[in-house]
């Protein structure tokens, strides 16, 4: 059923997916311990059927539909993997690594999500020290 849908919808489904994550993830401080599961699927559920544009592209009859969830949570958990598969760039990496020395910390990352957060953060802090 997922196949079936326009590449559009796919495409903006992944980003939705993505997106979703990554703020759910920062919202958390990329906390291992504070992950659920179970949690960022609520934050996504309502994200999708409030202000995602494609969900009702959908027609109800695939929505309802037992196989078109089952698809999707594969879907999910790909792209999930893909985003915590993904190394940090080497750019991303020095970058880091400069402002860690600079500020003396020492934040760990393992993807590039997750540099891209500890690098906002970083920036940030080193802002308000120059103020």
């Amino acid at each position: 059923m997922f196949k079936k849908l326009s590449p559009n919808i796919k495409s903006s489904i992944t980003r939705s997916i993505s997106q979703s994550f990554e703020q759910y993830m920062s919202d958390i401080g990329w906390s291992e311990e504070q992950y659920d599961i179970e949690q960022f699927y609520a934050n996504w559920r309502e994200y999708i059927t409030t202000k995602a544009l494609w969900y009702e592209k959908i027609p109800e009859e695939i929505k309802s539909n037992p196989q078109f969830h089952k698809e999707l949570a594969q879907r999910v958990e790909d792209v999930l993997m893909r985003i915590l598969n993904d190394p940090p760039a080497e750019e991303q990496i020095a970058q880091i690594e400069i402002l860690q020395e600079q500020l003396n910390t020492h934040y760990e990352y393992g993807c590039k999500a997750e540099a891209v957060y500890v690098q906002n953060l970083l920036e940030t802090k080193a802002e308000q020290l120059k103020k």
